[in-house]
């Protein structure tokens, strides 16, 4: 189980209210890391969390916990998750309208659904509804990945 991930926004209180929001859970501040950084929880209370820190945040190894600094603010990077949520297909549409966010359907591999949303158009996170999420759970699995590799399926990054 992955039990939380960090990622960058330009508004860290805002992309975890709507993270929140997606999950039916609840965004709070995380100033462990630093001041402007939240958190969204899942609505299962389970201590599955979204950490959104300050676009820029950089933790550092010290002697006793990392600590977040900012640094150089990049715009685009290859984090990304995927998250499910319980609500319908046509909500997080309206939702990512709302907050002006790019959102589409793309079938990975032809295999599995998802809602590709880029957040503040740069982060890019994958939104799947009941049904795209069976498809996932059916088509991610170990045999099934190793017999794609055998089958030699691996795609050249782009240039």
């Amino acid at each position: 189980m992955l039990f939380h991930l960090s990622i960058e926004a330009d508004d860290p209180k805002r992309v975890a209210e709507v993270l929140a929001e997606i999950w039916g859970g609840k965004a709070l501040p995380f100033p462990p890391v630093g001041v402007g950084s939240w958190m969204a929880f899942h609505g299962a209370d389970n201590g599955t969390m979204i950490e959104v820190y300050p676009r820029g945040t950089m933790l550092t190894e010290t002697g006793a916990d990392a600590v977040g600094t900012i640094g150089e603010k990049r715009r685009n990077n290859a984090t990304h998750f995927a998250m499910s949520t319980d609500l319908a297909a046509e909500r997080i549409y309206a939702i990512a309208e709302r907050e002006g966010w790019n959102a589409k359907y793309c079938k990975r591999g032809g295999k599995f659904g998802v809602i590709e949303i880029w957040i503040d158009g740069c982060q890019m996170i994958e939104v799947l509804t009941a049904e795209m999420q069976r498809e996932y759970l059916d088509c991610v699995t170990v045999e099934n990945w190793t017999r794609m590799l055998k089958a030699g399926a691996p795609q050249p990054l782009a240039a």
